[in-house]
């Protein structure tokens, strides 16, 4: 209450104009920026298979969550988010994904599960993606424990819902949340993440939620192939991994998402950059982000 949170610090030296923009664009939807860029797949399909070589099975989703954890480490500014016009610093490094889970041989039988993965902003690609298996794994059990979905369950009856819904808005615009709902919602999140290429469909501009604290919903497409000229002026075949970002513009200046994505494209060109701890994790008002306490 008061600008006190479970799971984010208040920040206290803010930009004045930055202070001024949440009373201007309330919502997340108002205040959505979207952006498109691509990877080069031949480089990094060249590096997962190097990996595998060697013994570590490394996804592209595996990549792509270790670049932005790295960009985390290196502007902490992504990991804020704004709530009752109150910006924040995360506690915490996550990223929110689905897992299709099969429940036998049809199609039909395929359901999806929604989960969340803690990381350290120290963590190498090796981490990140022991983290994300570890975490996959346990939502496709058929009888996992799955917070999300038991608190979906008990809301499944409209007259339940309803006032549920208004007073967990209500608890999280004012910091009463319980923490054990912010724990097993997705959409309390630093980053919620899509691969919409495993579904055969294209990279998309998601919107990010108004309720919770996502900041960014990052969508993975099918590859795309193209015909380019080369330095020789010959034509060449490329492929190419796209990615569709959606962003709250109000949780930092333009200048530090421009840096993240340039930042990230340094790593997804030369992913190996990832496999190496990073030497000083750049802190927010003195708070960093850490993974969470085991209970």
């Amino acid at each position: 209450m008061f600008g006190r949170r479970s799971d984010g610090w208040l920040i206290k030296q803010i930009d004045p104009i930055n202070a001024v923009v949440p009373y201007i664009m309330p919502q997340r939807v108002d205040s959505q920026v979207m952006m498109n860029f691509e990877i080069d797949y031949t480089k990094l399909m060249r590096y997962v298979a190097e990996k595998k070589a060697e013994g570590h099975d490394i996804r592209f989703m595996d990549v792509i969550i270790a670049a932005y954890v790295r960009s985390i480490a290196e502007l902490p500014e992504l990991n804020r988010f704004v709530v009752n016009k109150r910006t924040y610093a995360r506690k915490t490094v996550s990223v929110s994904f689905a897992v299709l889970r099969s429940n036998g041989d049809n199609v039909a039988d395929v359901d999806e599960n929604t989960t969340k993965c803690y990381f350290d902003p120290r963590d190498t690609i090796f981490d990140v993606s022991r983290r994300v298996t570890e975490t996959i794994e346990q939502a496709r059990k058929p009888d996992a424990d799955n917070p999300t979905m038991k608190v979906a369950e008990k809301l499944l009856t409209p007259m339940v819902m309803r006032p549920a819904v208004a007073l967990l808005m209500w608890m999280d615009k004012h910091g009463a949340m319980p923490r054990f709902v912010i724990d097993a919602s997705p959409f309390h999140t630093g980053l919620f993440l899509t691969n919409n290429g495993s579904v055969g469909l294209p990279a998309v501009n998601h919107h990010i939620y108004n309720f919770g604290t996502t900041s960014m919903f990052w969508s993975m497409g099918t590859i795309k192939r193209k015909v380019e000229i080369d330095k020789d002026g010959k034509p060449v075949r490329a492929r190419y991994l796209p990615i569709g970002v959606t962003i709250d513009e109000r949780v930092a200046a333009g200048r530090v998402f421009g840096m993240m994505i340039r930042n990230a494209m340094r790593y997804f060109n030369d992913p190996a950059l990832l496999e190496t701890p990073i030497e000083t994790v750049l802190k927010d008002e003195g708070h960093e982000a850490a993974l969470p306490k085991v209970k």
